[in-house]
């Protein structure tokens, strides 16, 4: 594919890193915070190509990780209504709740709808008129345009039997919490390229100089991953702190003005928790006043829902770095993509489902 493949060029790949082998000189950790990075790195086995100093730790970039319990438990209430249609992209339907899933409302008779936009939800709630439709609206910077335009349109629509149940976070804050915990281990991250795409990066640089961390946009092919990592390793031996741009064919500083500005329209930043994490202060989008109802949560009455996590579960010690999945006694054995225990294997894009898809059942 066109742009594609020469970002997976083997030849090319060897070379930056023969140059990261000529640069390091000590050990460094660095945390990607993007879920479709993990997968990536575990895919192509770059992190065990690097030179043995360096070593990747893996964030909490993945929406469907993060989303706490009790709102899938919340998604699960609604959608066993018999007088919904309750619709989400197709990653969403197989996270456990604490009981069952989307999927097990569906085979029980439940309305329950894969869609591949939020704009198709909204032409289902024009065709259903007599039927309340519900979209669950999850994830980074990256879905946040098109989540707000649902909204915006049926508004505009006078839609009154559309909602969205909102599970909105955001990437600074969450860089924030895991660089200002007291057992961090992070000295640099590799940020996500396509929430920069929308959002810039010039929320970075203070969060570099505040951490004296180094911040490197990269993309997702093993050529930008690898060359993300040499930006980072060059900066962490010269002692220099900044936020760079190593994804320059898609990002720039300012970011998607108008994008920024649809979002801003219709949410507004909130406190959110984080599966497996908790609450960071202002790392979470809702909807305005002006929006308010719209908001699924309230229409359904479901705000006071609560759950708790398996015990056996460390997914949130691995989206924070702090440990790996082959690290969980439970990885592999209790929990495996066909019954898992916790979002990280169950998302496409979790880091849980990357060790067991390619192999990686031993601590390297």
């Amino acid at each position: 594919m066109k742009y594609v493949t020469e970002y997976r060029d083997a030849d090319l790949v060897k070379g930056v890193l023969d140059e990261i082998r000529r640069t390091v000189t000590q050990p460094w950790v660095v945390m990607e915070i993007c879920g479709g990075q993990t997968h990536s790195i575990v895919r192509y086995g770059i992190d065990q190509l690097l030179p043995s100093d360096i070593e990747l730790v893996h964030g909490p970039g993945c929406p469907v990780c993060v989303t706490p319990l009790e709102l899938i438990d919340k998604a699960i209430a609604i959608a066993s209504r018999p007088e919904v249609i309750f619709t989400s992209y197709g990653d969403m339907l197989r996270v456990p709740g604490s009981e069952r899933d989307l999927f097990s409302v569906r085979a029980r008779g439940g309305d329950v709808r894969v869609v591949y936009s939020p704009l198709d939800a909204v032409k289902i709630a024009q065709k259903n008129p007599d039927r309340e439709v519900v979209f669950f609206a999850i994830g980074f910077e990256t879905t946040a345009p098109p989540n707000a335009m649902s909204v915006s349109q049926a508004q505009a629509l006078g839609l009154d039997n559309f909602s969205v149940l909102v599970s909105h976070v955001r990437v600074p804050p969450a860089i924030h919490a895991i660089l200002g915990s007291p057992h961090n281990r992070v000295q640099g991250f590799l940020a996500a390229g396509h929430v920069c795409a929308v959002m810039g990066y010039w929320e970075y640089p203070p969060i570099a100089e505040t951490y004296n961390v180094p911040i490197v946009v990269t993309g997702f092919e093993p050529l930008d991953i690898v060359r993300g990592v040499l930006h980072v390793v060059r900066l962490l031996e010269n002692g220099e702190v900044a936020a760079e741009n190593a994804y320059t064919r898609a990002v720039t500083f300012e970011g998607n003005k108008p994008a920024q500005a649809l979002i801003e329209r219709v949410f507004e930043t909130c406190d959110r928790k984080w599966r497996g994490i908790g609450v960071i202060p202002q790392s979470g989008w809702k909807l305005r006043p002006e929006f308010a109802a719209f908001d699924a949560e309230g229409r359904f009455d479901v705000a006071d829902i609560q759950a708790e996590e398996s015990p056996l579960c460390i997914a949130g010690l691995i989206l924070q770095g702090l440990k790996k999945p082959h690290d969980c006694e439970a990885f592999g054995r209790q929990c495996t993509p066909e019954k898992p225990l916790g979002a990280t294997m169950v998302s496409a894009e979790g880091a849980c489902a990357a060790y067991y898809r390619y192999g990686r059942f031993t601590n390297e």
